[in-house]
């Protein structure tokens, strides 16, 4: 493959003449230690760039629709067949064992194969909008936005388990050590906000299998890794000042380690060195930022109501998807996405776990499904209304789907209450963002087992985002050992039957 770079050096800078002022970052001071570096020879014109401001807005490859993506990221997996997917086969033939020789050389997590018998689902789907999209009864509030969604049902991914799965998912890899799509985008085109992180990460519930490893920039400087923020009380943990320590004095704190990192800086050109000074700059003015995100006292009473943050929980109940007061987190969670979409932040992503239902899918699917459905409704129906959903792509996502088999690890021939992990084929939703919406995309066999049109593999799907970016996947490259490494690794393909 031959390695083609991103950006210039001389385009890493694209402030105006009032942000070059306005902010620390690229303030004043900063530039006077970088051009009397770049004077006396100890730092050449492009690093000095490379540390005025790393998440400096960046031209596209090309013109595209989207400048902000909020992924919605169901860790552990959602039973497509009983969400998206609808199988009346499937509910006729509950409790029959499927051929031998359709397991053969299939691979389960926990499944004994020989004694497995399918399961048909219980929940009922119906019609919605005027393109007629089939949702299950756990979603009604999706429902009533289908024509501004694009449900995708022919999905694929090479693994099997939790971790590599959504290493998969947010990588383009199962493995460990590579960037999210997260820190590829702000890699890519910076990120129009002054004051907020150019890539954020929301959680709810449990925490997934993945952990911190679903936000982490891999081979790519620090400055592109997600932020980890909290919906409620210091947004980011040690943000704010120590008691007693007067502005003043962390100001010129700041200002005596920013001189000796860009010393040090201009000696190995560390890169690292560069994500330091500005990460510390970029605190220091989020202290503002920060909590002024979170504070929703200026939100009105309909917009509360509509994402539903006041919604009482089920009592006593204590599944999979439930840590602390999860609806109300989930919730706020959205509507802060839509917030930092207004603010310029360029990838959101909202964790919630964990949708891992190897059992109790008749308890805990409804739980799950009741804590998002009225919010991401909600969020769709919100930046529309705001003029953003055009050029904002809002995405429902997991790392695989889930077997048409019930579980049965007890090694009992019974129909079980949940479902193995699957990777043959799984769903998705997607709206906003230059996608083409009420329409349904990909279809499975008649138990949901393997995709029979329109496959979609991951790749595919972050070949497909990055385009509607601006962004060739084949382009979005950066050397590390030797190798030129993308989001796509080695596959992705274009889906042009996506984009409107």
């Amino acid at each position: 493959m031959n390695f083609t770079p991103r950006f210039t050096p001389h385009s890493l800078v694209q402030s105006t003449r009032r942000e070059f002022f306005a902010t620390t970052a690229s303030g004043l001071g900063m530039a006077a230690l970088g051009a009397m570096l770049t004077q006396d020879g100890l730092l050449h014109q492009s690093h000095a760039a490379d540390i005025a401001n790393p998440l400096a807005p960046k031209p596209p490859h090309f013109a595209g629709p989207a400048k902000a993506c909020i992924f919605i990221f169901m860790a552990g997996a959602p039973s497509h067949l009983d969400l998206f997917d609808d199988k009346p086969v499937l509910r006729q033939r509950h409790g029959e064992p499927l051929p031998e020789s359709m397991l053969e050389k299939v691979r389960f997590a926990f499944i004994k194969k020989d004694l497995a018998l399918l399961q048909g689902s219980p929940y009922k789907f119906q019609k919605h909008g005027e393109c007629g999209m089939e949702l299950s009864e756990l979603l009604p509030h999706l429902g009533s936005v289908a024509d501004d969604l694009l449900l995708v049902r022919s999905l694929h991914t090479d693994q099997f388990n939790h971790h590599p799965g959504q290493l998969m998912m947010q990588c383009g890899r199962g493995s460990f050590g590579l960037p999210t799509m997260g820190a590829w985008l702000t890699y890519g085109l910076g990120s129009e906000s002054q004051n907020l992180p150019g890539y954020v990460v929301l959680t709810s519930g449990r925490g997934s299998s993945g952990g911190t490893t679903l936000w982490q920039s891999g081979f790519l400087p620090s400055t592109y890794a997600g932020v980890l923020f909290r919906n409620q009380g210091e947004p980011v943990l040690n943000l704010t000042n120590p008691p007693g320590l007067p502005l003043e004095l962390q100001r010129q704190g700041l200002d005596t380690l920013r001189q000796a990192n860009l010393q040090r800086y201009a000696e190995v050109h560390d890169p690292e060195i560069a994500s330091r000074i500005a990460s510390y700059e970029l605190a220091y003015r989020m202290q503002t930022a920060a909590p002024e995100l979170i504070d929703l006292s200026n939100e009105t009473q309909a917009t509360c109501e509509a994402y539903g943050l006041d919604r009482e929980e089920p009592k006593d109940f204590s599944g999979r998807g439930k840590q602390g007061d999860t609806y109300r987190s989930f919730a706020t969670n959205c509507l802060l996405a839509r917030r930092m979409v207004e603010r310029g932040v360029r990838f959101i992503n909202i964790i919630y776990a964990s949708w891992d239902h190897h059992s109790n899918i008749p308890k805990e699917l409804p739980y799950n499904t009741a804590c998002v459905d009225q919010p991401i409704a909600a969020l769709i129906t919100d930046l529309k209304q705001r003029g953003l959903l055009d050029s904002t792509m809002v995405v429902w996502g997991t790392e695989f789907g889930r077997t048409p088999l019930g579980e049965n690890r007890s090694g009992q021939r019974e129909v079980g209450t949940g479902r193995d992990h699957h990777p043959y084929s799984f769903s998705m939703l997607m709206a906003g963002g230059g996608l083409k919406t009420g329409m349904t995309y990909g279809a499975t066999d008649e138990i949901g087992w393997s995709v029979t049109e329109k496959p979609v593999h991951v790749n595919d799907l972050h070949a497909t985002m990055l385009h509607l970016f601006g962004m060739d996947h084949l382009k979005l490259t950066h050397r590390f050992q030797g190798r030129d490494f993308r989001l796509t690794d080695i596959g992705g393909k274009l889906i042009p039957e996506w984009i409107a």
